[in-house]
């Protein structure tokens, strides 16, 4: 019996423990009151940054300051009006062992532009929203699912993954594979999707109207599109040029080092 009392209350002085750690971790809440079109910037240094869309009238954002430096980061907040614009700041050369998650909750029903969700190390979720969404990494990945709107996704090393749209998508990787589904195309804005070392898979609506290029430096390109595609006699490249519809866009696709494909949904 007091084997069990002793086991109980250690149990408890944990889940106390780890309900104080979330708490001191959890070093900036803020609700923020965006009218349609407002604008949203996060720039992070280490850390992820994720983005959802629910059923609410205020833009929630958390802050959770992670590593054992995590005192010397501070999160600068320089909104104001209509616009959010927070950023992580660490002092001058700091060698710091130091991260920041942001999370962000958004009205899904309203439209924001997401002018700049960055991050230098760390990955970017957005899910669930609609807009204008900018997001970038320079190391991790990238991924937009839900999305009615324009979007712009890259990283510089990771995978670039976007899927279930209702709009236009730019989506680019250095290293890494490109994976773009589009649900149903708006607007006429041209779109283009690339890797330097990696393979780039696109699936749009078959009553895709545009003006298509697709190349490859040394792999294979697919698609089920009424797209000729020309291999030279010598050497590893492939190109692909076709007219679909009256060409109202300009859609490219292309890889370095990689396959490329195209294919209806």
């Amino acid at each position: 019996m007091k084997r069990m009392l002793f086991r109980v209350g250690v149990l408890t002085t944990f889940l106390c423990f780890l309900s104080l750690t979330d708490a001191f971790a959890q070093d900036f809440q803020k609700s923020y009151r965006l009218g349609a079109d407002g604008t949203v910037s996060i720039k992070n240094v280490s850390g992820d940054v994720k983005v959802s869309g629910y059923d609410g009238d205020a833009v929630q954002v958390n802050a959770y300051k992670e590593g054992r430096d995590r005192e010397m980061v501070e999160i600068e907040d320089k909104s104001s009006g209509n616009a959010i614009d927070l950023a992580a700041r660490y002092p001058r050369n700091c060698n710091c062992n130091a991260s920041v998650r942001f999370e962000l909750r958004v009205p899904r029903n309203v439209r924001y532009n997401f002018e700049r969700v960055s991050t230098a190390s760390g990955d970017i979720s957005v899910e669930d929203v609609s807009g204008r969404v900018a997001v970038s990494t320079a190391s991790g990945n990238v991924t937009v699912r839900d999305v009615s709107g324009e979007i712009s996704a890259s990283s510089a090393s990771g995978d670039v993954k976007v899927g279930d749209i209702r709009g236009t998508v730019n989506a680019s990787t250095a290293s890494g594979n490109v994976n773009v589904e589009i649900a149903q195309l708006e607007g006429a804005g041209n779109m283009k999707f690339s890797s330097a070392s990696g393979n780039v898979n696109v699936r749009l609506p078959s009553n895709l109207d545009a003006e298509v290029y697709m190349s490859t430096a040394t792999g294979d390109i697919e698609t089920n599109f009424p797209i000729e595609i020309k291999k030279p006699e010598h050497g590893p490249s492939a190109q692909a040029r076709g007219t679909l519809g009256s060409g109202s866009r300009t859609l490219r696709i292309s890889s370095a080092s990689g396959d490329v494909s195209l294919m209806s949904r």
